[in-house]
């Protein structure tokens, strides 16, 4: 077997920057000329990405995936759960669904049988490279959940993992969030933290040196780092970084909305969109406006009959009818191209009581929920006709799809797209659909905007209906993406005593 480094990115809470700072050590590993893998037990997320194998994963690993230059695989996410109420999440073990669970009668009892699970796929990885990066979920020192703990700190002691353990400097606080977790942790697992990263700093390094030096004296535990807030765009895991997010500005002019719904998924949908010099993505909360939007989408949900029961308890269905009676361009995504057709039925219970509810009505098509789940990776082309849609016609696309069910179009109703999923490339597939006037479409494809040509000619389109001229930029996401993971390696690198953390690994 390989001699295999490992080392494990904790936090003193959620939104510490973990996710991130371990797509950061992946990179300079890589850059550093190791085979790199990064490792996420559990994963508790409805930001998702289907693998080339059809399997079903945290989208945080694939972003770290990606940092380390490899394909993603379901090992590096072995264990998901995807939120579908307040106390009940689907669980996908090894890419797959295994049902619905409520969240008591998991940790307490289901927990424990996915663990092998676990074993299994840091096994298969330690075959495969020669470092593995793992991150924690939330907090180790959660004490209600340490016994049945499989992300944190039993994760560390089966990979021999030393630990970082980060703190938000950003919010205040820091320096008790980690004194704090060091003295809620049992001996054994404080033992394994080796280090303090403070993430997110903005100010003068002088001024915190004090709070620093006291703090390694307090813990007798090193800072090994104190990372710079900064303004590139990493994909997050699971929350929307409105502060991020470009501003509205002069060169802006294209403003697209995004219903921020309560189980909102994929919303890494829209990243490629956002970066684009000409628009101005903002996510839709209660109470904002809608009249000045050249261009609406209804993004994925995990609970689409719920998240389409709350646009209705706000109003925002006749807000979208309007939207659609002025001739302003409404897509669906996954939930949300459910949610423009007629029906949706959930005989089986799938994802509630309900049997049946009525959509939005912009789409004719009916959907009904099944317990089969359709996990795709797929490429393809648009087809479909009218005002857009003309536009984007033999344009390439390419994406996954994750969802549970079928919608079915009615006669006369054209098809979006036509699709090879990569698992079955001799199958033809026809996906989504669009209406009469092909201002309103939908699909299930996720990562429809990621293709350059396909997501600049639409874009186009939206500015000539705005009275605008077309452009002609070179935008290259996939480009940008992996300039960003240099500049984070980059920057990480020069914050972080390398030398130190190499020391700690072995390396």
């Amino acid at each position: 077997m390989k001699n295999v480094h490992t080392l494990m990115v904790q936090g003193t809470g959620s939104h510490v920057g973990k996710s991130v700072l371990v797509a950061a050590l992946c990179r300079i590993f890589l850059q550093d000329g190791y085979a790199v893998s990064p490792f996420k037990s559990q994963n508790m997320a409805l930001n998702s990405f289907v693998t080339i194998n059809g399997g079903e994963m945290g989208r945080a690993q694939v972003v770290q995936a990606q940092a380390a230059g490899v394909e993603p695989d379901v090992d590096m996410n072995p264990v998901l759960l995807k939120p579908s109420a307040d106390c009940a999440s689907q669980v996908i073990v090894h890419g797959r669904p295994i049902g619905t669970l409520n969240a008591q009668f998991y940790h307490n009892d289901y927990v424990k049988t996915v663990w092998p699970a676990v074993l299994e796929s840091f096994d298969r990885l330690k075959q495969r490279y020669e470092v593995i990066v793992l991150e924690g979920a939330g907090s180790p020192a959660e004490v209600n959940l340490q016994e049945n703990d499989i992300v944190n700190m039993r994760a560390a002691h089966m990979a021999g993992a030393p630990v970082l353990l980060v703190a938000d400097i950003d919010k205040g606080g820091a320096l008790a969030a980690v004194v704090g977790t060091l003295e809620l942790l049992k001996p054994d697992d404080s033992k394994m933290v080796v280090g303090i990263i403070f993430n997110k700093f903005r100010g003068d390094l002088e001024l915190l040196q004090p709070a620093l030096d006291y703090l390694e004296k307090k813990t007798s535990v090193p800072v090994l780092g104190v990372i710079p807030y900064f303004d590139f765009a990493i994909p997050e895991e699971d929350t929307v970084n409105d502060e991020l997010r470009p501003k509205l500005s002069e060169e802006r002019v294209l403003e697209i909305g995004v219903l921020y719904l309560p189980h909102i998924s994929n919303f890494t949908d829209f990243d490629s969109l956002e970066a684009e010099p000409d628009v101005h993505l903002r996510y839709i909360r209660p109470g904002e406006k809608f009249e000045k939007l050249n261009c609406l989408i209804i993004p994925g949900s995990k609970n689409t009959i719920g998240d389409l029961g709350w646009i209705r308890k706000l109003g925002w269905d006749k807000e979208i009818i309007s939207l659609a009676e002025r001739g302003v361009p409404i897509i669906g995504i996954c939930g949300g191209f459910q949610m423009l057709g007629k029906t949706i039925k959930d005989s089986q219970g799938i994802e509630s009581d309900i049997i049946e509810t009525s959509g939005l009505n912009l789409l004719d098509i009916d959907t009904e929920f099944s317990s089969a789940k359709t996990t795709w990776q797929a490429k393809g082309i648009a087809i479909g006709l009218g005002e857009i849609m003309c536009d984007l016609h033999s344009k390439e696309v390419a994406g996954y799809e994750i969802h549970m069910g079928q919608s079915y179009l009615h006669p006369g109703v054209t098809p979006a797209f036509q699709l090879w999923r990569k698992n079955e490339p001799e199958r033809l597939v026809l996906d989504g659909a669009v209406n009469q006037t092909g201002l309103i479409w939908g699909t299930y494809l996720h990562g429809v905007f990621d293709g350059d040509e396909f997501r600049r000619a639409f874009l186009n389109k939206l500015r000539v209906m705005k009275g605008l001229p077309p452009i002609n930029v070179q935008y290259n996401f996939c480009a940008s993406r992996e300039k960003a993971y240099d500049n984070l390696a980059e920057l990480v690198r020069g914050n972080l005593r390398m030398e130190k953390v190499y020391e700690l690994m072995g390396l």
